[in-house]
């Protein structure tokens, strides 16, 4: 590994972003600030208007109740996140006969992209503002859509998108940087068939190319569905138990347009079970990224890198394919992230309601302790379902809180008995960190739209607004998006970090943060885009230096594991780093 002095590659992301400003002193909050709710809704006022549809006949068809995802990409290079919802549709169980009227129905029903035009006045106040331009952009999704996941595959500096399905192929959407995608699916060769929930990039092989991950759920077909029953004897969804599950694929970039499909040669396929989430880093220090896939029902797989192009399940010796308790649960969203700042990756994900979610908490080499106890956080979500969930530092004081979406899978029976058409709807949750160590749940501070109850599912994490805090953009099942707005987190101070490699200065998805604050901690952060539940992320880096106005030193180790350092980075603002070793 190289270490070096490099300089600021490039400078102040321009104010048109709204993020070129004087750093002022963070102040303490006062009354009327701290009575502020932390997050507002500002889907509908700044144009974010979209409803999913899930195409519920009555018939309790599995696909109905697990999407959509959603992703924050930049998809224009203006600066700010765009966004991209998953849209699902109307279901056929007669697939072998030609129904015209179905299919002219259906194609109404596809994703929609939202083009962010943000607007900064001189004194700092944000105009958030999206236009739908869907039909303009050629980005046109066939089929039941689920997920989603963002990357730029063949660094050219613009972010394409993969959306998943059931029932139809896998679409890859090439973005031609003009404004417009391509569809390359069939070209590229990941238009997979079958019912695919997540997906990642990630460069396994450090060759510079993102490959790609893609989970795949259940043997699920409508002509055979299977009847299920609630404990009162009512229809109801089913459980994965009912059915066969998939094997995921990995595909390794080529770096020619095309992927080769190296899931048996890559010994990924050996295992498998009905995937819901994914989320990529290096968990166990050696400079390679692995990936984790979290499982409904069946045991979660850890499946570490070994350097030459295969990976080996470690997740049961590691202590992350089942909770403590031996018994494996549902695993919906999940996320990798520092929690504790000790400068490894710890696990975090969302479970069914009854089982708690799961804290699993890194010691340095590919190791876990089942902390959902002793943190708080088992106990405090048993009575939910979570889906979208990440780490987040809300509140910018340096340190991972943890924000979920809810909405179970199975009828609520006193929401049933009380004849409410949609029975699976729950509120959402926000936990702050105490210092790394326990969590504080501070929902009630979080604004009126946690009290909100729905069926969420993906939950895409990033600063829409670049004031320097993460906001959040909610996916819910047969409703209407939400717009998060963060209100508390930029009151402190923060450093944001593009970080660009190649010639055309991608995302460098997978590169390592180290922070050091004046005041001494260490803070570790990474740019990825995968995580959540079948959801994309802003790739940028935000930290939160809490009071502390002083630049903090930033050493940056890139997915080949060469490391840049910058003394001093300006605060309050985006600062793009380039790779100087790079091509």
């Amino acid at each position: 590994m190289r270490n070096r002095i490099a300089t600021i590659a490039v400078a102040l992301v321009a104010s048109s972003t709204g993020c070129n400003r004087t750093p002022q002193p963070a102040a303490a909050p006062d009354r009327a600030a701290a009575a502020e709710p932390w997050f507002v809704d500002r889907a509908h006022e700044a144009g974010l208007d979209f409803t999913h549809v899930n195409g519920m006949s009555g018939q309790f068809y599995m696909p109905e109740i697990l999407g959509p995802g959603v992703a924050l990409f930049d998809y224009d290079n203006d600066g700010d996140l765009d966004v991209f919802v998953v849209q699902g549709g109307m279901l056929n169980s007669e697939l072998g006969v030609k129904n015209s009227e179905f299919e002219i129905r259906n194609s109404e029903f596809r994703g929609r992209l939202f083009r962010n035009d943000l607007q900064v006045q001189p004194d700092g106040t944000r105009t958030l503002r999206f236009t739908d331009v869907t039909e303009a952009s050629g980005l046109v999704t066939r089929g039941y859509g689920m997920g989603v996941a963002a990357g730029d595959v063949d660094n050219d500096g613009y972010v394409d998108l993969y959306v998943t399905k059931f029932g139809a192929p896998n679409q890859l959407f090439h973005n031609n940087g003009d404004g417009t995608f391509t569809d390359v699916s069939r070209r590229s060769g990941v238009d997979m068939t079958g019912w695919s929930v997540p997906a990642a990039f990630f460069d396994f092989d450090r060759d510079g190319w993102l490959d790609l991950y893609v989970g795949s759920y259940l043997r699920y077909t409508l002509e055979a569905d299977t009847k299920c029953f609630s404990p009162v004897g009512a229809r109801d969804y089913c459980t994965p138990h009912s059915y066969q599950a998939l094997p995921g694929r990995l595909y390794r970039n080529r770096g020619d347009g095309t992927f080769v499909d190296v899931t048996a040669s890559s010994r990924v396929g050996s295992e498998f079970g009905p995937a819901l989430g994914v989320v990529s880093a290096d968990f166990d220090g050696d400079g390679w990224i692995d990936f984790y896939v979290a499982n409904d029902g069946k045991d979660n797989q850890l499946w570490l890198n070994q350097h030459n192009g295969t990976f080996r399940n470690a997740a049961l010796l590691a202590g992350v394919a089942v909770p403590v308790d031996g018994k494996a649960e549902g695993s919906m969203g999940v996320d990798a992230g520092d929690f504790d700042n000790d400068g490894d990756e710890d696990l975090f994900m969302t479970e069914l309601t009854g089982e708690g979610a799961n804290l699993y908490v890194n010691d340095g080499t590919g190791t876990f302790e089942d902390r959902s106890r002793a943190a708080g956080i088992g106990a405090a979500t048993m009575e939910f379902t979570g889906f979208g969930a990440a780490w987040v530092d809300v509140d910018n004081d340096g340190w991972l809180d943890l924000l979920t979406v809810n909405g179970t899978v199975q009828a609520i029976q006193s929401l049933a008995q009380a004849r409410d058409p949609f029975p699976f709807r729950q509120r959402k949750q926000l936990f702050r960190s105490l210092r790394g160590e326990r969590f504080e749940d501070v929902t009630a501070r979080a604004g009126a739209v946690f009290a909100l109850p729905e069926v969420s599912r993906g939950a895409a994490f990033g600063d829409i607004d670049n004031d320097g805090d993460i906001d959040v953009v909610i996916a819910n099942n047969n409703g209407p998006v939400r717009l998060l707005v963060n209100q508390v987190g930029n009151r402190q101070h923060w450093i944001g970090l593009k970080l660009a490699g190649g010639r055309a200065g991608r995302d460098m998805l997978g590169a390592r943060v180290e922070i050091v604050r004046a005041d001494g901690l260490h803070l570790w952060r990474r740019s990825h885009t995968d995580g959540s539940y079948a959801s994309a992320r802003d790739p940028r880096v935000i930290a939160g230096l809490g009071s502390i106005a002083q630049p903090p030193r930033v050493r940056v180790i890139w997915p080949d594991g060469r490391s840049d350092e910058w003394r001093e980075v300006p605060i309050d603002r985006y600062t793009t780093l380039k790779e100087s070793g790079g091509p």
